[in-house]
């Protein structure tokens, strides 16, 4: 039964490989006798962040009128991972290096597909004139298919709890899997491509979401994915619907040394008029 208010709760990226999952929860690579599988990328506090919020959809789940999940979805060959680079010596950059347009020009990195070199040379000059993040090289992530594109075992488990006692589906939405696009934005790719209709404006969960009386936002990371997704919804919004707009604060943490960006994003926000709270004390 739907309740009269509509509160949608928004996970974004609530992933293995954004996880810092601790040595004894990881669990045995099936390939490899005495190796766990690791998360590739993971931000410090997600995982505390992951239990956190799954005992807020435990709690607060038969109040919830629909669940949103969004996920990174990759391929090993992609413009942010490192293999898609190199520099004159043949080598591909390490993770977390950035690569400018400049860079570019000045042949300090380029595409190891020649085939590749025009388009990307034309990517970074696009993100600089649209004044969005600089092109970071991350370490290969949420790779389709693999366990570090799972969403991470509490939340799963506690999003299944939800679906069969509401007899209703989680709203899961995949993002990433344009390799000539950075997408941090549930809502949109950095770099739309026209070709591809999976990196233009998401109307559907735009519209959605602008029919809710309060979204409550959670997810990883607060300095990247977070960040862009709230604030594409934001400008799709309009300014009066940005009050529906919660920030689980205790459930959501930012890549290190991006914690300025996150906290950047965070005193925007509010100032616009987005709402923060902890999930223990956020009382629907």
């Amino acid at each position: 039964m739907k309740t009269s208010t509509q509160v949608h709760l928004l996970i974004i990226d609530p992933q293995n490989d954004f996880c810092d999952i601790p040595a004894a929860e990881q669990p045995a690579d099936p390939l490899a006798a005495g190796r766990k599988l690791a998360p590739t990328l993971p931000v410090a506090g997600a995982d505390q962040d992951m239990k956190r919020l799954a005992a807020f959809i435990d709690r607060v789940g038969n109040k919830l009128f629909d669940i949103h999940v969004t996920l990174d979805s990759h391929n090993p060959i992609d413009i942010a991972h490192p293999t898609w680079w190199s520099n004159d010596q043949g080598q591909a950059p390490a993770p977390f290096t950035v690569i400018t347009a400049k860079d570019v020009a000045a042949g300090l990195w380029r595409s190891r597909n020649p085939l590749l070199q025009e388009r990307s040379r034309q990517y970074v000059e696009q993100l600089d004139a649209a004044q969005r993040y600089a092109l970071v090289v991350w370490p290969e992530h949420c790779l389709i298919g693999h366990w570090g594109h799972n969403v991470h075992a509490a939340v799963t488990q506690s999003l299944d709890a939800w679906a069969r006692k509401k007899l209703d589906v989680v709203d899961y939405v995949t993002k990433g899997s344009n390799p000539f696009t950075e997408h941090y934005s549930a809502v949109q790719a950095e770099v739309p491509d026209p070709a591809d209709p999976g990196t233009l404006l998401n109307s559907r969960l735009i519209r959605t979401l602008s029919e809710a009386d309060v979204v409550i936002v959670a997810g990883e990371a607060l300095s990247h994915c977070v960040a862009n997704t709230v604030r594409d919804i934001a400008s799709n919004f309009g300014e009066d619907n940005i009050a529906k707009l919660v920030l689980l604060t205790d459930c959501s943490s930012s890549v290190g040394g991006f914690e300025q960006l996150g906290q950047d994003f965070v005193n925007e926000m509010r100032a616009r008029g987005m709402k923060t709270s902890r999930s223990t004390d956020y009382m629907l």
